[in-house]
């Protein structure tokens, strides 16, 4: 027997389609109408979307709730809140970002200074430590520095400072050792000093190649900063048996030896010599008498132009002219006379001794010569006979010669 499959027909499926059509036109006409009858879309923009609620529509737009407003009015963009609200002081939030640092009350501003980079620190310092070998006040030194941020290279100050002075004058020395004492316990502590030291020591083989006299020098500050309570008294004690550098070892002993001596641990003020307008006048002019004593002794005028120039204070060089002509007038023969005659001409002619500085020295005993008479009866008749011999020499000028106040004018 025979079973014939059966297959459906064409009409059969065009019906079915247009059944399922149909459902959904009615289900679209529906909505419409209800939508149409709520008011909501009737009217509406025709632009709009089919369906789509206006986004004004304070309704839930999942169909669910009651339609009232959120927060029963309280919430929202530009809303203050409900009726009757009181809110709490709030802190501000500096992580804010509309936090506002003026409207706090009083601003401290505080300024903010880098640390100085190693390889800048010289250029920096060096023009404050120069200008200090000029006007001498270390108080300067100390606010200027105490404005750049010097950081872990602070200790520095003392070398660089040092390594100027070696290259200068005495009376840079003088100045160096007087800043190192100043700064120690405010600007620098004891260990950073004898750290800017132990520095040094092991670049001598450096510095000799500028200043050869390094060693003896550095030895020298070692034991004034000593005798200074700029360094430990134990500074010494660390090296000994564990240096290798023969400069080094030159230096240390130096200051032992300086620290032994019979003013030891007395603050070491001549380590230096005498040099430098800090000094005190009478100390200067005690100087320039032992000079002048010195060289009617032994006659050397290079040596007492050498002194001289270590005294560096060529503004007081008319001292010197006026203790010569004080001593010409006092002494008893003609040979002091001479010899201080040709100790003028020489630093006249050298250039040591300028006019300026001659012709004040010499004002000074004219003006002076009433009260030496007292003591030196032929002082005046003394003064012309040397005043003459000095112009004959080209020492002093003919305007110097004619100002001498002579006997007969006194009397």
């Amino acid at each position: 027997m025979k079973t014939r499959c059966s297959t459906p027909r064409p009409t059969a499926r065009i019906k079915a389609k247009a059944k399922r059509r149909l459902r959904r036109s009615s289900s679209r006409n529906s909505t419409s109408e209800s939508l149409s009858e709520s008011g909501e879309a009737a009217g509406g923009d025709p632009s709009a979307l089919k369906g789509k609620v206006h986004n004004n529509d304070r309704k839930s737009r999942t169909g669910k709730g009651r339609g009232l407003p959120k927060k029963g009015g309280a919430g929202g963009k530009g809303v203050w809140g409900a009726a009757g609200m009181v809110y709490e002081v709030e802190e501000p939030d500096m992580q804010d970002p509309n936090y506002d640092e003026s409207a706090q009350g009083d601003t401290v501003y505080e300024t903010v200074v880098p640390e100085v980079e190693e390889k800048e620190l010289e250029k920096m310092v060096n023009p404050i430590v120069q200008e200090y070998f000029e006007h001498g006040d270390t108080k300067e030194v100390e606010m200027l520095l105490k404005e750049l941020n010097l950081g872990q290279h602070k200790y520095e100050v003392t070398s660089l400072a040092v390594s100027l002075s070696l290259e200068g004058k005495a009376s840079h020395r003088e100045l160096t050792s007087r800043l190192l004492s100043d700064l120690s316990g405010k600007m620098l502590s004891q260990s950073e000093m004898a750290h800017a030291f132990d520095k040094m020591l092991k670049e001598l083989p450096d510095l000799i190649l500028d200043t050869p006299e390094a060693p003896q020098m550095l030895g020298q500050f070692i034991a004034r900063a000593i005798a200074d309570h700029v360094l430990p008294m134990t500074f010494l004690d660390c090296y000994k048996g564990k240096v290798d550098c023969d400069h080094a070892r030159v230096a240390l002993d130096r200051a032992a030896v300086l620290l032994t001596m019979k003013r030891e641990m007395v603050r070491l003020d001549n380590v230096w010599g005498v040099g430098g307008g800090l000094r005190p006048v009478k100390h200067l002019i005690k100087e320039m008498n032992l000079l002048l004593k010195e060289y009617l002794i032994s006659g050397d005028i290079s040596e007492a132009e050498h002194c001289l120039r270590d005294l560096e204070v060529p503004h007081f060089h008319h001292e010197l002219v006026y203790e010569v002509v004080v001593m010409v007038l006092e002494s008893k023969g003609d040979t002091a006379t001479h010899m201080l005659m040709k100790l003028l001409q020489s630093l006249w002619k050298t250039g040591l001794i300028t006019v300026d500085q001659m012709n004040r020295g010499f004002q000074r005993v004219y003006d002076e010569l009433p009260e030496i008479s007292l003591d030196v009866p032929h002082a005046h008749s003394i003064m012309e006979t040397f005043v003459d011999l000095c112009f004959k020499e080209s020492v002093i000028t003919k305007q110097l010669r004619d100002a001498c106040p002579s006997r007969s004018a006194v009397l």
